[in-house]
């Protein structure tokens, strides 16, 4: 089973490094050993999509996002990810997304782009390969200044696996890529965080954007005012995901739900604020936030 995911795992990747290939299933029939209809039903089992659906969705995404932030002419970018003219990449666009590249380009709103898949996860029944090292955990102050949220807050979830049990991770986690531009500059896309209700913990998941944004609400998002505050920034730094995951994220919650603020002169602010999770392993590692003001 194991060896399927990482084959799969490699079709993913191999797709992403190839954006332009139409012969897609042929040469990745090459590539991994497997017959273009035994890749086919792999994929399929590991992802719950068809290959075709996948590649399509993956490559109209890049070009969006390359749509959205550069200047290059329409026409280039349509033949650089394989697209036969502009038209073709014209009429998918306004088929997937309801407007042309070029109105999409003059106001980037939320779209629900096909973000790049991963189909290999940690194991957690397996014995750990490495293990984390406690004495890396550290606690620092981080200023937030007042911004909006642009996102999903889920009273039935507590933590980013329940969050997913009530809401499609492709279409959620598309729209929230889509903004990338857009965010908030401290509070990125794809943070996500907690909301103290009664007492309970609840999740929610979307992207900080400026205090002034005013821009389209994807249906099921809302937006929200968050004031400016301090935090307390519960961290680890970069870990290695497959092996360490679950120690590393054990240890900075633990940490950070059993902190004693007044340490460090502050009480919590979590009546006005959210609680945010920054959940980068190999980039920033893993951090937890909780807002507090100074002891009066």
């Amino acid at each position: 089973m194991k060896e399927w995911t990482e084959s799969v795992q490699r079709m993913i990747d191999w797709i992403e490094e190839h954006p332009d290939q139409n012969k897609v299933l042929e040469n990745l029939s090459d590539e991994i050993g497997y017959s273009p209809w035994y890749c086919s039903v792999l994929f399929h089992d590991a992802t719950g999509m068809t290959l075709k659906s996948y590649v399509s969705g993956r490559r109209l995404a890049r070009a969006a996002e390359e749509i959205r932030d550069t200047n290059d002419r329409i026409l280039d970018i349509a033949v650089k990810y394989g697209y036969s003219s502009q038209e073709v990449l014209s009429r998918q666009f306004r088929e997937q997304f309801g407007c042309t590249p070029a109105a999409y380009r003059r106001n980037p709103v939320p779209i629900p782009l096909q973000t790049h898949k991963h189909v290999l996860f940690p194991d957690y029944d397996e014995k750990r390969i490495r293990t984390m090292e406690e004495s890396r955990l550290a606690v620092r102050v981080e200023h937030i200044p007042a911004h909006k949220y642009l996102g999903i807050w889920e009273d039935k979830a507590e933590n980013y696996c329940d969050f997913w049990k009530y809401h499609d991770c492709d279409t959620v986690t598309g729209f929230v890529t889509s903004m990338d531009k857009m965010a908030h500059p401290i509070v990125t896309a794809h943070t996500a965080g907690w909301k103290w209700i009664d007492g309970k913990r609840i999740y929610f998941y979307g992207t900080g954007v400026p205090e002034d944004y005013d821009g389209a609400i994807p249906e099921g998002f809302e937006l929200r005012e968050i004031p400016a505050s301090d935090y307390l920034v519960f961290s680890y730094p970069v870990f290695d995901f497959m092996t360490e995951n679950a120690e590393v994220m054990d240890a900075v919650e633990k940490l950070a739900w059993n902190f004693d603020p007044s340490v460090k002169g502050y009480v919590w602010n979590e009546e006005d604020c959210p609680d945010y999770q920054r959940h980068y392993p190999e980039g920033l590692g893993y951090q937890v936030l909780r807002p507090v003001k100074k002891m009066s």
